[in-house]
């Protein structure tokens, strides 16, 4: 059992590194073409594992463009995580729920103006 388990874990450490070398998005590759990265993990299964573990990708404090880490270029920053949204909830006092009271309102008006109406047809003498 216990020769078994060190093969193991380098084809695990293989496999993983593959599926984040192929996922990694192209902006985050550093030093190489992200295809030659998959060759390389692929052809020399414990070096180029290690290296794309320590060269290939970028890690740590900032990504690209200064990102915070883990914000991934190009993808959407949670709204909780994104200052300016947060800043934008009390921004806007005729945002779209002041709109849709301005609606309901004109329903109402609508609705009134329609069962007045409606009222008036029923009674010919015009006494409610």
């Amino acid at each position: 059992m216990l020769r078994i388990l060190p093969p193991l874990l380098v084809i695990a450490f293989w496999i993983w590194a593959f599926i984040d070398c192929v996922t990694t998005p192209e902006q985050e590759v550093r030093h190489l073409p992200k295809v030659v990265w998959v060759i390389i993990v692929l052809l020399f299964p414990l070096i180029g594992s290690v290296a794309w573990l320590v060269a290939g990708r970028l890690r740590g404090g900032t990504g690209p463009a200064g990102a915070p880490a883990g914000a991934r270029a190009g993808r959407p920053v949670a709204p909780d995580d994104d200052p300016e949204f947060l800043a934008s909830l009390g921004r806007d006092p005729g945002g779209p729920d002041r709109e849709r009271e301005d609606r309901l309102q004109q329903w109402e008006a609508d609705l009134r103006r329609r069962e007045d109406e409606l009222r008036g047809r029923d009674d010919p003498d015009g006494a409610r």
